[in-house]
C-alpha cells in the first residue's frame, strides 16, 4: 500500500504510472462483523456504542467486476448510515448483503461475514473493469453512493426508482471507510481540485441528498423567495440545505440545538435562527406516546415572529418522529414537507387535518440520482457550496467519529483520513483555492 500512497503523494497522475502499480492482496478497512449483530440486544439506541462494533481489519482485495473501478481512498467521512450500520438498526445490514449476493455471480462477493462500511470517498482510480471508458487509472475522483443495475425500465427516468437501487457502503460491501474501495464507474465524479482530500470527501452523500430534497424537481423544487424551515441546520445534512437556500435566494429559518450551532448558521449567512433547546419545545410527553399541539403552535408563532408574520413554504425534514407533527403543522397552506432519514425514529405521527384541510404536501426524498449528484458536486466545484467539515479523525478513531454523529456531538460533517497521512493534502488548483479561501475557512468550523 505504501507504493500506492507514494505515487499519489508524488502528484504523478499519468495513466502509465498507475497501470504499473501493483495491487496488494489486502487492505485496511473499517468493518462490522456478522457474528456480532446481537451485541447490543436489549439496549436503547442511545446506549449503543459504535466504538464496540466498528473494527479496523485487514481484508482481501475483491475481484473487480465489469463496469467497476478500484479506487485508492485518501479520505472518507461519517454519515448517519454508518451509525445505523454500527448499531445494527433498524436492521442488520448483513440482510442487504445476503439478498444482493443472490442476484448474480459478481454480487456474491458482497455476501461476507464482514461489511466494509462508508458511503463517501475522495481518491485516485487504480484500476477499471471491462467496459469502463469514461475513467482511467490516475484520475482524481469523488464518489456518490448510488449503486444501480439499470436492467429495469423503471430506473431510466430517475435512477433512484431502479428496483435494484442500493446505497453503496450501506446496502453493498467494499465501502469508502477503507484504504481501497470498489464502486461502479457511474458513481465517479471529478474531485474539485481546490479542495483537500478530506474536504472533497465530506460533501458526497449529504450534499447530493440535500440537493434532491430541496432543489430538484424530484424534491421540494425550492424557488427564489421561498421560506424554508431547516431542522438541524448546522449539521451534516442541514448545513448543505442552509447553504443551498441562501445561494438560491430563499430564506432559511434554521433550527439548532445550541448557541454554538446558532453561530455556525450565522457564519453561513443565515439570519433567522431558532434554538430549540433555549425555547424548550416539548413536542412529545415524557413517555413519548402523545404529542402536544400547543407546542406546535408555539413553534409556528416563533416562526411568524422571525418572518414578519409568514409561515414557511417548505419544511426540510430529517429528524422524523420527534419533529414531524410540528413540521406538518407549521408549513403554510399549500406548503411542502419534504422528508428523508428519520434519525429520531421512523414511525411518524401528525394530525392529518392540518395536512388535508390546508392542501399541504408530504414529499419523500432519498439520496439523489446520478444527474442530481453530478449537479450537486458541480456546486462544490464552482465554490457556490462549501464543504462543512468540522473535525477529521484517523481510521483507528472511526468508532469515536461515529459516536460523535450518533450523539449529535458534531457540527457539519466528520471526516476520516484513510490513505492520506495528514489533513490538508490534495489541493492541485492553488489559485482557485486562494480565491475561495475566505469562504472555505468560514465553513470549516460549520
Amino acid at each position: 500500500m505504501q507504493e500506492i500512497r507514494d505515487a499519489i503523494l508524488s502528484g504523478d497522475r499519468t495513466q502509465e504510472t498507475y497501470a504499473g502499480l501493483s495491487i496488494p492482496e489486502s487492505y485496511r478497512a473499517v468493518t462490522v462483523h456478522k457474528d456480532e449483530v446481537e451485541m447490543f440486544e436489549g439496549l436503547a439506541s442511545k446506549d449503543k456504542d459504535p466504538r464496540k462494533s466498528l473494527h479496523l481489519d485487514d481484508v482481501p482485495v475483491p475481484e473487480l467486476a465489469p463496469g467497476e473501478a478500484l479506487v485508492a481512498v485518501m479520505a472518507s467521512a461519517i454519515n448517519y448510515n454508518t451509525v445505523w450500520t454500527s448499531i445494527f438498526e433498524p436492521v442488520s445490514t448483513f440482510g442487504f448483503l445476503e439478498r444482493y449476493g443472490r442476484t448474480s455471480e459478481f454480487a456474491k462477493r458482497h455476501d461476507l461475514p464482514y461489511h466494509v462500511v462508508g458511503s463517501d470517498l475522495a481518491g485516485v482510480v487504480l484500476r477499471t473493469g471491462p467496459g469502463v471508458t469514461k475513467w482511467t487509472p490516475g484520475q482524481e475522483v469523488v464518489a456518490h453512493c448510488l449503486s444501480v443495475e439499470l436492467e429495469d425500465a423503471d430506473g431510466h427516468n430517475d435512477t433512484m426508482l431502479d428496483p435494484q437501487q442500493r446505497i453503496w457502503g450501506f446496502e453493498t460491501n467494499f465501502g469508502g471507510l477503507a484504504e481501497l474501495a470498489i464502486v461502479k464507474s457511474n458513481q465517479l465524479m471529478p474531485k474539485p481540485a481546490h479542495l483537500s482530500w478530506e474536504e472533497a470527501a465530506s460533501p458526497g452523500l449529504v450534499n447530493s441528498t440535500a440537493y434532491r430534497q430541496l432543489i430538484s424537481k424530484n424534491g421540494a423544487a425550492m424557488k427564489l423567495g421561498d421560506r424554508v424551515l431547516i431542522w438541524g441546520a448546522s449539521g451534516g445534512l442541514g448545513s448543505y440545505a442552509t447553504q443551498m437556500a441562501l445561494a438560491g435566494g430563499a430564506t432559511p429559518i434554521c433550527v439548532v440545538s445550541s448557541p454554538e450551532k446558532a453561530q455556525i448558521c450565522r457564519e453561513m449567512g443565515a439570519e433567522l435562527i431558532i434554538d430549540r433547546n433555549a425555547e424548550g419545545y416539548r413536542f412529545w410527553n415524557d413517555d413519548n406516546t402523545q404529542q402536544d399541539p400547543r407546542e406546535w403552535q408555539r413553534l409556528g408563532k416563533k416562526i411568524r415572529e422571525l418572518t414578519g408574520g409568514h409561515d414557511v413554504d417548505i419544511v426540510f425534514e430529517h429528524p422524523g418522529r420527534e419533529t414531524f407533527g410540528a413540521s406538518v403543522y407549521v408549513a403554510r397552506k399549500g406548503g411542502t414537507i419534504v422528508t428523508c432519514a428519520s434519525t429520531s425514529g421512523y414511525m411518524h405521527e401528525y394530525d392529518n387535518r392540518y395536512l388535508w384541510m390546508n392542501l399541504k404536501r408530504i414529499i419523500s426524498s432519498h439520496f439523489a440520482n446520478y444527474r442530481e449528484a453530478w449537479e450537486a458536486n458541480e456546486l462544490i466545484n464552482r465554490g457556490l457550496i462549501q464543504p462543512t467539515l468540522s473535525k477529521t479523525y484517523g481510521m483507528d478513531e472511526v468508532g469515536q467519529a461515529a459516536l460523535d454523529v450518533h450523539r449529535n456531538a458534531h457540527q457539519g460533517k466528520v471526516g476520516v483520513l484513510t490513505l492520506s497521512p495528514e489533513a490538508g493534502l490534495g489541493v492541485t488548483d492553488t489559485e482557485k483555492r486562494a480565491a475561495l479561501l475566505p469562504q472555505i475557512n468560514r465553513f470549516r468550523n460549520a
